[in-house]
């Protein structure tokens, strides 16, 4: 059977009702065998007993939705792509497309919110709409379409903020909600665990390790909340991995330690610097027979397959055939790999690649340089 990813975003379709689906668990319940029956405790001892949670049980899930949903919105972009028509013409056909998006700080009456990249696209008119179900236009800060993040500014006084969460802390199998907007349907909750953690996918994203979760994403879900009990956001919903276009229980993250700084450096200077090394071309995985060829004993590493001769890696001595078995100091084992490296180097500085040449290892010092801004697919 065909296997499908798709980003969880909505296109051009709609729903009359809006919904919000919170969850109710009350606290688990632990039981202890005794050799000899303990003395009954007095009743308001007893009373204490049964409502204290015990560790590790589920809070209030109402209460966490309840804090979540305001911070959560929907967002609507429209815009037009050029379309070829018969003979040479061309004509100018309107798009539109449905995603989520998370109020992440708010400084007075203007609000910044985080959603996908994938979900703003090339559009030309931007609206959102809050928990209180009022209509705001939003203006387009930046976005880094590496991450596949983008983020907005919206000005209302009765935006909500999230509180942030550490992404790095979270565990497989932790308990996480996700809020968003499938299928227009309006903030909905779904309640899922963490089934993995740094996942990836090139397809989307080089830069990012995914949260992977079984709390139900759909189609109208990018840009949403991944959050921990605690009600903090510890991820931006972003796609799923699907055979039948829908919901299968695998869906994907980006972590809001990414998020956070890549937000960050949108608000701050409009864009995310990413780094890239001027000249090499072209990079390919070294297979058995490609190191035959190539006289190297080992298949760690990526080909340079095709080099520029006036770039910044010609010059320091990179030359096509070379393989890339380093990237200061880590290890490459593969073209992500390698790709991710650059991408987060930090332009202006200077890396040190591990080249293997034949028998032959050495080092080559070439300088990072900001990377063009990748075209939106």
């Amino acid at each position: 059977m065909r296997r499908i990813v798709l980003p969880a975003v909505l296109i051009a379709s709609s729903f009359a009702a809006g919904m919000v689906v919170t969850g109710r668990i009350g606290p688990g319940e632990e039981a202890t065998a005794q050799s000899t029956a303990p003395a009954a405790a007095p009743p308001a001892a007893a009373a204490a007993a049964q409502r204290a949670p015990v560790a590790g049980a589920l809070p209030e899930l109402a209460d966490i939705a309840e804090r979540v949903i305001p911070s959560v919105v929907n967002i609507s972009a429209v815009g037009s792509r050029q379309r070829m028509l018969p003979f040479g013409f061309m004509d100018e056909q309107p798009t539109q497309s449905a995603g989520s998006g998370v109020v992440i700080r708010k400084s007075g009456d203007t609000g910044y919110i985080l959603t996908n990249a994938h979900v703003i696209g090339g559009a030309s008119q931007l609206t959102v709409v809050l928990s209180n179900r009022l209509e705001r236009p939003a203006e387009l800060v930046g976005l880094d379409p590496y991450a596949d993040l983008a983020l907005l500014r919206v000005k209302d006084p009765s935006l909500q903020a999230i509180a942030w969460g550490d992404s790095s802390r979270l565990r497989v199998a932790e308990w996480v909600m996700a809020v968003g907007n499938p299928y227009q349907l309006g903030e909905t909750v779904t309640l899922g665990i963490v089934s993995a953690l740094g996942r990836t996918n090139p397809q989307i994203s080089v830069v990012a390790d995914y949260i992977q979760t079984d709390a139900a994403i759909n189609p109208g879900n990018s840009g949403g909340a991944l959050v921990n009990r605690r009600g903090e956001l510890v991820g931006i919903n972003t796609w799923i991995y699907s055979e039948s276009g829908g919901y299968q229980g695998i869906g994907f993250a980006v972590p809001s330690n990414l998020a956070r700084d890549v937000a960050a450096q949108l608000e701050k200077f409009g864009k995310v610097r990413r780094g890239t090394i001027s000249g090499i071309v072209r990079i390919a995985p070294l297979n058995p027979a490609l190191a035959q060829d190539l006289n190297v004993a080992s298949l760690d590493g990526v080909v340079v397959y095709r080099i520029r001769r006036s770039g910044d890696a010609y010059v320091a001595g990179v030359r096509a055939g070379d393989v890339i078995v380093g990237f200061n100091g880590a290890a490459i084992t593969d073209t992500e790999g390698f790709e991710r490296s650059m991408l987060t180097a930090q332009v202006g500085s200077v890396a040190t690649l591990k080249i293997r040449r034949a028998r032959e290892e050495f080092d080559v010092k070439v300088p990072i340089t900001e990377a063009p801004l990748r075209t939106q697919q």
